[in-house]
């Protein structure tokens, strides 16, 4: 099933998310959630998707960055981005370290803001400790591109978003940042 993804201006998508109880985790409603979020992830298509995004305040994120996601990046684009594929995982309640400075900025855009982009500041190492959909302890060290994935779903745990983080003079319709990548 697929779950409409809630636009900027939702007030779901500013609050801090609630965590969720190990029972929670295993119950068939947030086993469903998850399932239809990843479907809805990949029907998208997008790299992560928070549970915020999908009208549900909960601290719940599906990421998944598919090798098909990544065919049309040039080996120095891959390389530059450090961006690698990324298995299907979900993450509940997580707590990030940010194992570097916001020192690696590259265009990010969001399923909740279709259509535009920006360039954002982000961490290039994270540590993230977290439950996974079985609400068993994992703790993920993640660099490049993982990171930033990781990164910005996380702020969409705590009522974030890329805007809030961005250059905003960067700021620019997917058409035209598309256009300005072919010059």
């Amino acid at each position: 099933m697929l779950l409409k993804i809630v636009s900027v201006g939702e007030p779901v998508l500013r609050k801090q998310a609630r965590p969720l109880t190990a029972e929670e985790i295993r119950s068939a409603h947030i086993q469903d959630l998850i399932a239809y979020m990843r479907d809805t992830m990949h029907d998208a298509p997008g790299v992560g998707l928070a549970a915020p995004q999908v009208g549900q305040s909960l601290q719940l994120a599906v990421i998944e960055d598919k090798p098909d996601y990544q065919k049309n990046l040039s080996d120095a684009d891959l390389k530059e981005r450090e961006r690698k594929p990324v298995p299907f995982h979900v993450i509940i309640n997580p707590q990030i370290e940010l194992l570097t400075p916001l020192d690696v900025s590259f265009h990010e855009g969001c399923l909740s803001l279709p259509g535009f982009m920006a360039v954002v500041p982000r961490a290039r190492k994270v540590r993230v400790t977290c439950l996974d959909e079985r609400g068993k302890s994992r703790t993920i060290e993640a660099s490049g591109w993982y990171a930033r994935i990781l990164q910005h779903e996380i702020d969409h745990l705590t009522g974030r978003m890329y805007i809030d983080r961005m250059q905003s003079e960067t700021f620019a319709t997917l058409e035209n940042y598309q256009r300005q990548q072919k010059k």
